[in-house]
């Protein structure tokens, strides 16, 4: 009986749909599980933990910005500490001084940093790679002497900084003001990701890596690099500064010390030892930032950054992807084993 050449190759396209479909039914189910558990979290841990888990989840918004600027679009920052403290300030003032609600303060904050990123990015445009990196450098270390400015110091508070209150569960629900920040921050996550993932997948995302990729060769492909590097750097601020106002929110306290040149070197490691051009990357990078100085504490106070650096180091040589990278190769590996046993 002969075989049609044709059919097989059709019941091969079927077979290989059909496994994508699965695939991704089980992404999904993982993934609503993984946010339901998420959900539960703060109602059976203790509230310090809470809080700490607050941190983690506007750490990872703000280190997903500065990977869609730097893993997907290859500009180099080393002042995005600036746009945390951008969005703190921004939240802190127009609560504290204009009484604007904290669910209208943090997209507001979101529309400042953006606001700064683009007219920042647009005299950007002309640095590239290490130059672009110093210019950078000089925003994240020059703003918090800028906050302290005598002249501003009634909107900013000068060196004593800014009190924000931490905002009480809505509609009487019997859940504590930790709990609901907690959940309040999580829904941000949730939606900044998605809006990350949805911009990485859609032809704006493929520019922006082909710009990362080959800057000459975009330009060749007709990829406008002046229009998509400017709102990838808006977009990346506008998420780093919702993280910062999130942040503000959890601490109830901004100072022009809370934003030193450190807040940018923790968000440049944990993008790295997170993963690369990684979305799922931020989140380890966030955990990593908020474990690492527990651990180094034990030894020195003084012994983070230090630390910090050698664990970059190490990633850039031996790890580059990061975690996120070795948890996707990990995932490839055993799903081809268990093919080949289905197989067999």
């Amino acid at each position: 009986m002969a075989i049609n050449p044709t059919t097989v190759s059709l019941s091969s396209e079927g077979l290989r749909m059909q496994s994508q479909t699965s695939s991704r039914s089980v992404r999904l189910l993982l993934g609503a599980v993984g946010v339901l558990a998420l959900g539960i979290l703060p109602f059976v841990v203790s509230d310090y933990l809470i809080f700490q888990l607050t941190l983690v989840l506007s750490t990872s918004v703000a280190v997903l910005g500065l990977n869609l600027l730097t893993g997907y679009n290859g500009q180099i920052s080393l002042g995005h500490g600036a746009f945390v403290a951008i969005g703190a300030y921004t939240a802190a003032i127009t609560m504290d001084r204009v009484g604007l609600p904290y669910y209208l303060a943090i997209p507001a904050a979101g529309v400042a940093c953006f606001v700064f990123g683009v007219l920042f990015g647009l005299p950007a445009l002309r640095l590239e790679g290490l130059y672009l990196a110093i210019a950078t450098l000089a925003l994240g270390v020059a703003l918090p002497q800028l906050l302290r400015y005598k002249r501003i110091a009634d909107y900013t508070g000068g060196v004593q900084g800014i009190s924000v209150m931490k905002p009480e569960a809505p509609l009487g629900l019997p859940i504590t003001a930790d709990q609901w920040l907690y959940l309040y921050t999580l829904a941000v996550a949730l939606v900044c990701f998605l809006v990350a993932r949805n911009i990485i997948h859609s032809h704006a995302g493929r520019a922006m890596m082909a710009i990362r990729d080959n800057a000459t060769a975009a330009v060749a492909m007709g990829v406008n690099v002046a229009r998509y590097k400017t709102i990838t750097f808006g977009i990346s601020a506008m998420f780093t500064g919702m993280a910062g106002a999130l942040s503000a929110l959890a601490v109830q306290f901004i100072a022009p010390d809370s934003f030193s040149f450190a807040v940018s070197i923790n968000l440049l490691v944990g993008m790295v030892v997170g993963g690369f051009g990684q979305l799922s990357g931020a989140v380890f990078g966030a955990i990593f930032n908020h474990l690492l100085p527990v651990v180094t504490e034990e030894l020195s106070k003084n012994a983070t950054l230090a630390i910090s650096g050698l664990i970059m180091i190490a990633f850039i040589n031996w790890m580059p992807f990061g975690i996120a990278g070795l948890v996707t190769h990990l995932t490839l590996r055993i799903r081809a084993a268990l093919q080949r046993r289905g197989h067999e």
